[in-house]
Order: structure tokens, then C-alpha cells, then sequence
């Protein structure tokens, strides 16, 4: 079933360069053993995009932007002795335009859109078995590849379906997600079906490769994040988030900010669920459905939702097709609506998209997808045009899978 851990993984296909250390699979078959997992795994991903507003919006035309992802990881139990350790590290380089300046939503309207368009180090962490299933992550660390997330959702384009807004838009500079990650330290329990983990991270986001670096003040205090639930069949899980330090108030463009500063904090739950075939079989469908809330005085968004379906492997003879159909909304605070310039015409309550979406592989390793969303009042301006926006976007794999 498709993974999409973090804001990244949406991306359809990666391709992939492997380095093996210790033991050949020629040796392994002398000992009538399966060749071992690969002690040092050397990893990259590459996905273009081509998105533009059709009709509605703020400015019709189209971008394209694109996102090279590497990644290392390191077995430490074999390489170095270190028991039960690993590492990964992680690389982004991004280029291209910034196509929600023609959507001009609150949201987004792809999810590899970053503000600058450069090379940073994105992940750096040691994890450390602990015994009794419980690991502990030490380092810069995405907190929505493991916290927030929707397994079904990682083929939608839109950035909501990766994390709510409600928590996404919080934070000095946004919370330690795509594309700038914190320190951070997280411990995850597992216990047959269930699960419990919780993070402490820092506040301000930034990494190697953002302008100030990587931030070791705190000044701005940490961010503290606890997620439980189930998993398959049925995965359901209730997750809390809460800023030690009050945070300055959201205001809508064009007001004078204020010196007021609030507790920021919310929670979210999510679940999914597959309501038809499994593992090998023709068609694997999977259903999901999440709402978060905030305090809505440090974020835009009072709280929102997201549902949609996934059906994997739509065509036969086709096994990597897949059909994806997603909805969701972020519902606008009241201080955040209150707050527009009283010449400006009064905002929305919600900004709510609609998006269909089919990816399936041309050759090994080359997929294409195509994308269609839909946006009723983007930027919650009730003035502007639904927005219509079109996308391509291709990955490249290798080896395929």
C-alpha cells in the first residue's frame, strides 16, 4: 500500500541507487540464506511538475517546479557495532516557479512548492532500539513522517492531504515539515496493534541551507506533539500538539500585527481503512477520513478536515495504475476574519478544494500523473472565481520496482 509518511511522500516513484556492504548474495545462497538487507542503502528521487489555474483564481497561467531527493541510510548495528542504531540523513534541491501565486490560496495547490528554491539538508537522525518495541529518534526530524499522516492520501498533489493547516500554518516559520525540519527527539511504543509516540521539537524550523542555519537557541520555545492509536485493518489514531512559548496572533495581509501573543496548541484525529481487496488481488481500496482544530488565534485556520478514497492497482493489466479522489477544507477562525481591513470585502468562513487524481507508469520506472483540483474560494475571497488548476507531474525510478 502506498506510504506517504511525510509531505514528500505523495511523490509517486523515487529512484533508487543501493550500495551494498557485507555479506554478496552469491555468499548467502552458499548458506541456503536470503541476501541481507544492505547495511549502507544510498537512495534519490526525482519528480517534475507542471501545474497552472485554467480558469478562476488570481492569475490564469502555469509553473513548473521540481524536487531531487537524497537519502542515506546506515544499518550502525552492522557497520560500526552500534546496537540496535540507525541512521538516515536526507537532501533536498528544489527548483522552478511558485504556482500558487496564480491559485492564490491559503492552502497551497502543490506539494513540492517551496518560497526559495535551494539545496538543504532536510533529515539528520539517529535512531536507538530501546528493547519492548520502543525506539527513540534524536536530530532533525519531519514530524509528518510519523505524526499527522494518512497512508491512503499520499497520491493527492494538494499540500492539505499531507498535514492540516491547522497545525502546518503554525510556528515562527512553519512547524519542522517540507521543506525546513528542527531538532527534535521523539520516542514511538509499539504493542501488537497499537501504538503511542510523542515529540519534543523545536519551534523555529530551519536547516542547513535555510538562511539562519540550523537553530539551537529555542528561543521561541519547543513544540510538543503525542500521537496513539491502532493499526490495519482498521488504523485509527488522536494526536495533541502544544507551543511551550504563546506565539504571536495570525492577522489577515494588509493589518498592522499586534504584540498580543496566545497559547498555540490543537489536536487532530485520523483514520482509515481498506474496504476491498488486499495483497495481490486485482483492485486494493482504501479509504481515509481526519479533522484537526487549533486555538485559531496563532493560525488562520480554526480546524479543518480530509477524506478521500485510493484504489490501487485500478486496471488489471495494469499494476502500478492508480486512482486517487480527495476533498477537504480549512475552516477560517473568527479573529482571522474579523480582523481583515474594513474596506475589504468579508472573507470566507472556509477554503474548500476538491482533487482527482491517476498516476501509472509508462515504462519501468517512468510514472506520469495527471491532476485536477478544484478550489472554492481561494484565499476565502469571496470576490475571486473558483479556481480550476491542471497538473502533470512525472517520476522517474530506477531500478524499477
Amino acid at each position: 500500500m502506498l506510504n506517504s509518511g511525510k509531505i514528500l511522500r505523495p511523490l509517486v516513484a523515487a529512484a533508487t541507487m543501493t550500495a551494498w556492504v557485507g555479506m554478496t548474495p552469491a555468499q548467502a545462497r552458499a548458506q541456503d540464506a536470503p541476501a541481507p538487507e544492505p547495511v549502507v542503502k544510498l537512495s534519490a528521487s526525482y519528480t517534475a511538475d507542471v501545474i497552472g489555474v485554467v480558469d478562476g483564481g488570481a492569475a490564469r497561467g502555469a509553473r513548473a517546479l521540481d524536487n531531487l531527493d537524497v537519502t542515506l541510510d546506515i544499518d550502525l548495528t552492522r557497520a560500526i557495532g552500534w546496537r540496535g542504531a540507525s541512521f538516515h540523513a536526507d537532501v533536498l534541491n528544489n527548483f522552478g516557479g511558485n504556482p500558487n501565486d496564480l491559485a492564490g490560496t491559503l492552502q497551497g495547490i502543490d506539494n513540492i512548492e517551496v518560497t526559495n528554491q535551494r539545496l538543504k539538508l532536510y533529515e539528520a537522525w539517529v535512531e536507538q532500539a530501546l528493547g519492548g518495541g520502543v525506539t527513540l529518534r534524536a536530530g532533525l526530524y519531519d514530524l509528518n513522517s510519523e505524526f499527522y499522516v494518512s497512508d491512503p492520501a499520499g497520491l493527492l498533489v494538494n499540500p492539505i492531504f499531507g498535514i492540516g493547516s491547522e497545525l502546518s500554518s503554525t510556528g515562527p516559520n512553519g512547524p519542522s515539515i517540507f521543506p525546513s525540519t528542527a531538532l527534535a527527539a521523539r520516542l514511538r511504543v509499539e504493542r501488537g496493534r497499537g501504538y503511542a509516540q510523542a515529540a519534543v521539537i523545536n519551534a523555529t524550523a530551519g536547516t542547513l541551507g535555510d538562511d539562519d542555519g540550523i537553530d539551537v537557541s529555542a528561543r521561541n520555545g519547543v513544540l510538543v506533539i503525542a500521537e496513539a492509536g491502532i493499526t490495519a485493518p482498521l488504523r485509527l489514531g488522536i494526536g495533541g500538539w502544544r507551543y511551550t512559548k504563546r506565539q504571536p496572533g495570525v492577522i489577515p495581509p494588509g493589518v498592522t500585527p499586534v504584540e498580543e501573543r496566545f497559547a498555540a496548541q490543537g489536536a487532530y484525529v485520523l483514520a482509515s481503512v481498506d474496504v476491498a481487496g488486499s495483497a495481490g488481488d486485482v483492485a486494493h481500496t482504501a479509504v481515509f477520513a481526519r479533522a484537526g482544530v487549533s486555538d485559531g488565534r496563532t493560525t488562520p485556520f480554526a480546524g479543518g478536515w480530509q477524506a478521500g478514497v485510493l484504489i490501487e492497482r485500478l486496471f488489471a493489466a495494469r499494476p502500478a495504475s492508480m486512482l486517487s479522489l480527495g476533498a477537504g477544507s480549512g475552516a477560517l477562525s473568527r479573529p482571522y476574519r474579523d480582523g481583515a481591513p474594513a474596506d475589504a470585502p468579508p472573507l470566507a468562513r472556509a477554503e474548500t478544494l476538491f482533487e482527482l487524481t491517476y498516476s501509472d507508469e509508462l515504462l519501468d520506472g517512468l510514472s506520469i500523473q495527471p491532476d485536477v483540483q478544484y478550489i472554492l474560494h481561494p484565499g476565502a475571497d469571496r470576490t475571486v472565481k473558483d479556481a480550476v488548476v491542471l497538473a502533470l507531474r512525472f517520476s522517474y525510478s530506477w531500478p524499477a520496482d
